[in-house]
């Protein structure tokens, strides 16, 4: 048999082969493994929401656009990683609970910190801020990964907005956006 009639016949072999797997479809395994590694973030806990702001805020002050982006911590309250869920316009980012919770679920986190930059320097929230806050909050709840704090980060400038240190974490998103509305014309 020549060579050119071995390649010709192990070449209608592979085509048949291939037909079956089309055929029949084929099975791909996709296999998920923890693996421990160090922080690149930091290895002391999180205990409130400075120290939340502090990690994060030189990394997402200097963007042009809405990032956002949330740190999955370990029950002691030390970071395991952060995810980059969405960028975003100059002013909106998409933040759905699928993409917030895909790393917190892998990485095995007890909480997480809701981060996202407000590339206008003002880091004052915005209804839509509020909503989302209460939104993942309460897909948080349903997963039992308890939504820690939402930190809004002005870009540009050393200031910061946290939901829970302004007590509103918790609550209608809605009401707590009239309640921020109404406290900050009151303050005037």
């Amino acid at each position: 048999m020549t060579e050119k009639k071995m390649a010709r016949e192990k070449s209608e072999i592979n085509e048949q082969d291939d037909c079956k797997a089309d055929e029949y479809g084929e099975l791909n395994v996709v296999n998920i493994r923890l693996v421990k590694e160090p922080s690149i973030i930091s290895d002391e806990p999180v205990r409130c929401s400075d120290d939340a702001s502090r990690l994060i805020r030189e990394l997402l002050s200097g963007f042009d656009r809405e990032v956002f982006a949330i740190l999955n911590l370990a029950s002691d309250g030390k970071p395991i990683n952060m995810n980059v869920v969405s960028i975003g316009t100059l002013n909106a980012s998409l933040v759905s609970p699928r993409e917030v919770f895909k790393s917190s679920i892998l990485s095995n986190a007890a909480c997480f910190i809701a981060y996202h930059c407000h590339p206008s320097g003002n880091p004052k929230p915005s209804l839509e801020d509020f909503e989302a806050t209460q939104r993942l909050r309460e897909a948080g709840a349903i997963l039992d990964i308890k939504m820690a704090d939402h930190i809004i980060v002005a870009c540009g400038r050393d200031k910061t907005f946290s939901f829970a240190s302004n007590n509103y974490l918790e609550g209608n998103g809605k009401d707590n956006y009239q309640n921020f509305k109404n406290r900050e014309s009151w303050e005037r």
